[in-house]
């Protein structure tokens, strides 16, 4: 699937007694804009309303059709104000749309010797009167930073950059088809969850179970082409150098038969069964396979965590880098503002420094036998930018809810196994109190780029959940 390719739907606002000139000039300079980040534009020509502005109730339904004709296209509107606009205007132009989409607000700043009347615009408080009107429409909408900004400056850059993620964010999670493999285990009431809240908000999840899997895996011969395409692809992915050849093969049917079963059902992320039936049953870890998913852009979760791979999906969207699954593991010394997460080693290798391996899973190996559970992935995530964040359905408030935040990936030693990370969260007392007080799960997801802001954007303006931004 391809995140990348973003097209917005395009309002100039208009109030026809300021000079033509600032909206021709404005026109331009957002298209110039969006070309330059690779966003595609819908946007009304210049011939069909004059200079291809909105600002009477017949410009709103030219706009509007526009905007139907090529809904599918569209990820997001875009209402740019180079003079005070009609707010009207804008307001009608996208309940006529009939467009579900994240709408970012952007209006031009005056300049203080240019307030004379050929170049005055009054996009400042034209900017309050557009808002006021989609408040009252129920139109949610996204502010820049600045109250005004021009468009070739820095900061719009970054703001339209973040309200893309938004878009990816909301447009994916709206159609997300999520994969349970097997089920949980069942040790971990953390990571029950509820389909039905999700389906609300257009989650669904199809299931697996793990006997479907061993069946058609062990029905795969070791030589078969599938089998060779999939070896190759772990061989360059991670060294295998200390594990079993046998144990690899397995691994990569598994692989055959996850990848199938995704394709066949288009789902985007995965929640597996990894402990204990896989080593008891089939004698291998599926860390490695699920660290290939997750660094592909298609996330997977321990524990059939599906809200906690919701979580994964969210955080990827945000600014397309890859997401893993964490604990909330251990204290770093006195040190109440640093702590260690870890697990046994799914992460993505975007997380784990320059020499990641395929080994064992100490921890699971002690009950379960050493040699099964080979195909953990180990490694230390270096010094870096850290968000991470967590979605839970809270069944007994029938609500989703969730926190966002960021922090700072350190390169402070952990002396142990797995996939693990040291990380200083500011004011990370107050936060975990926030997360045992309001019954979260002791896993979050993380991400190697600030994009809190972008989260908690969509999650509360776009979805109206109960979100804590931990910004301390």
């Amino acid at each position: 699937m391809d995140y990348s390719k973003m097209t917005l739907g395009v309002i100039v606002g208009n109030r026809e007694f300021f000079p033509d000139r600032l909206i021709a000039e404005g026109r331009q300079d957002i298209l110039e804009v969006l070309e330059e980040l690779g966003i595609d534009a819908v946007i009304l020509d210049e011939e069909t309303t004059k200079l291809g502005a909105v600002e009477t109730w017949e410009h709103a339904k030219h706009c509007a059709e526009l905007f139907k004709r090529n809904a599918d296209r569209i990820d997001g509107i875009l209402v740019t104000l180079p003079n005070f606009g009609d707010e009207k205007g804008v307001a009608d132009t996208i309940k006529l749309s009939g467009l579900h989409v994240p709408v970012l607000i952007q209006a031009y700043p005056d300049e203080v010797d240019k307030l004379n009347f050929e170049r005055r615009r009054d996009s400042f408080c034209g900017k309050i009167s557009v808002c006021n009107n989609l408040y009252q429409y129920r139109i949610p909408y996204t502010l820049t930073r600045l109250h005004t900004v021009h468009p070739k400056t820095v900061s719009f850059k970054q703001d339209l950059t973040d309200f893309m993620g938004v878009c990816r964010v909301v447009k994916y999670l709206r159609s997300a088809r999520l994969g349970a493999i097997g089920a949980r285990p069942s040790a971990f009431n953390t990571t029950r969850y509820s389909e039905k809240l999700l389906q609300a908000f257009g989650i669904s999840v199809s299931t697996l179970d793990l006997s479907e899997v061993f069946g058609r895996a062990g029905k795969i011969g070791d030589d078969d082409a599938r089998v060779v395409e999939s070896l190759q692809r772990i061989g360059a992915y991670i060294r295998t150098d200390q594990v079993p050849s046998a144990a690899v093969v397995k691994q990569a049917k598994l692989a055959v038969v996850i990848d199938e079963w995704m394709r066949a059902y288009d789902i985007t992320a995965s929640a597996i069964q990894c402990w204990t039936s896989l080593q008891a049953n089939y004698g291998v870890n599926v860390c490695t396979i699920m660290s290939m998913m997750s660094e592909s852009l298609m996330p997977s979760a321990c524990e059939v965590d599906v809200t906690g791979v919701t979580s994964m999906y969210a955080l990827q969207l945000a600014y397309l880098t890859p997401s893993a699954l964490v604990d909330w593991n251990n204290n770093y010394g006195d040190d109440p503002n640093k702590c260690i997460l870890f697990h046994c080693g799914n992460w993505a290798k975007s997380f784990l420094g320059d020499q990641p391996r395929m080994h064992t899973a100490a921890i699971l190996g002690a009950t379960l036998g050493i040699e099964n559970t080979y195909g953990a992935v180990e490694g230390k995530t270096p010094a870096g930018p850290f968000s991470y964040a967590r979605i839970t359905t809270d069944d007994y408030h029938g609500l989703i809810k969730a926190y966002v935040g960021d922090g700072e990936f350190l390169d402070d030693p952990a002396e142990t196994h797995g996939s693990r990370a040291v990380v200083r969260v500011p004011e990370l007392q107050k936060l975990m109190h926030y997360v045992c007080k309001n019954g979260f799960e002791h896993h979050a997801a993380m991400t190697n780029a600030y994009t809190a802001n972008v989260i908690n954007e969509a999650f509360t303006t776009y979805f109206g959940w109960d979100t804590y931004f931990h910004n301390a």
